[in-house]
């Protein structure tokens, strides 16, 4: 059975409007393939042991702290060992180190 998930919304940082303005390099992810969402804030890995239909069926193997990096067993309802369903739309590119100083600016 899998867990539903409301993921959070990958904004700036979708893969899928990022392949959208540069399809070089895009392509279906497959069995054993690692994949990012958010999810409450925390960056999702989803090791893919299926995909159908534009969505990614598999395992949550992390749940990270996107700026310190810590790890968890549990957000919210969503843990560890989880099977959850990963629209290709909900796919996110994780945070790069350094990313946690534009939190601290101040819009301009």
């Amino acid at each position: 059975m899998h867990r539903h998930v409301e993921w959070d919304d990958p904004g700036a940082d979708s893969v899928m409007r990022h392949y959208q303005k540069n399809p070089t390099g895009y392509s279906d992810p497959g069995p054993g393939d690692i994949l990012s969402a958010r999810y409450q804030g925390l960056v999702v890995r989803v090791r893919v042991e299926a995909y159908v239909d534009g969505t990614s069926i598999g395992e949550v193997v992390a749940l990270i702290e996107p700026y310190s990096g810590k790890r968890r067993k549990l957000i919210g309802k969503l843990a560890l060992g989880d099977t959850v369903r990963l629209a290709d739309e909900c796919r996110a590119f994780e945070p790069r180190p350094g990313d946690s100083d534009k939190q601290d600016e101040e819009p301009q």
